[in-house]
């Protein structure tokens, strides 16, 4: 799917890749993907200038992300097994983090692991289903490549995630597609 990608949206599933850890989120939803489609380096992809103009913008979308998803937790980064294996010996992850966060401060964790950890994150049904549907409409509108204003549109057209439910918060997914079509055909 990734070679029919422009750099410009290889960037912006690199920079939902790098939201989704900075909020210690270890999956990479639709949020992430439109927190990824507002970063700075596309700014002046016709995606970011509608999103902008209809009230959305990156500082926004990541405390409506905070809203309805809620913040991970570093400790959840554990896995499964180790978080298992630690409990087994008596080990309770939740008073082990309020003790650290009553000897060094609240929020001690959450700032070591502000930087992205390594590897890749995986995407959510959702995310990838936008996704698909970004290469359905570059597809659609005779694009050859894929850029971040296709992202928008398969993001819109998915209708249900947590990207929808942030820009239904502004404006109708109908009125943010139209003025992306809109955009797009002017600059043709």
């Amino acid at each position: 799917m990734f070679e029919r990608f422009t750099a410009a949206a290889r960037g912006v599933a690199l920079a939902a890749q790098g939201e989704a850890a900075r909020l210690s989120h270890h999956y990479v939803g639709t949020e992430h993907v439109l927190l990824g489609v507002l970063s700075p380096e596309f700014a002046d992809e016709a995606a970011a200038r509608v999103l902008v103009a209809v009230g959305l913008d990156r500082d926004y979308v990541r405390s409506e992300t905070l809203r309805i998803v809620g913040p991970g937790t570093p400790l959840e980064g554990l896995g499964e097994d180790e978080a298992a294996s630690l409990q087994a010996i008596g080990i309770d992850l939740d008073a082990v983090r309020a003790r650290v966060e009553s000897a060094f401060g609240e929020g001690v964790l959450d700032q070591a692991h502000r930087d992205p950890p390594a590897g890749r994150l995986p995407f959510t049904p959702r995310a990838k289903k936008s996704l698909e549907l970004a290469l359905r409409e570059a597809s659609r509108l005779h694009h050859r490549r894929l850029g971040p204003d296709h992202i928008l549109l398969g993001l819109i057209r998915e209708g249900h995630g947590v990207a929808a439910q942030i820009v239904l918060s502004k404006a109708p997914l109908d009125v943010v597609r139209e003025r992306l079509l809109a955009e797009l055909d002017a600059a043709a």
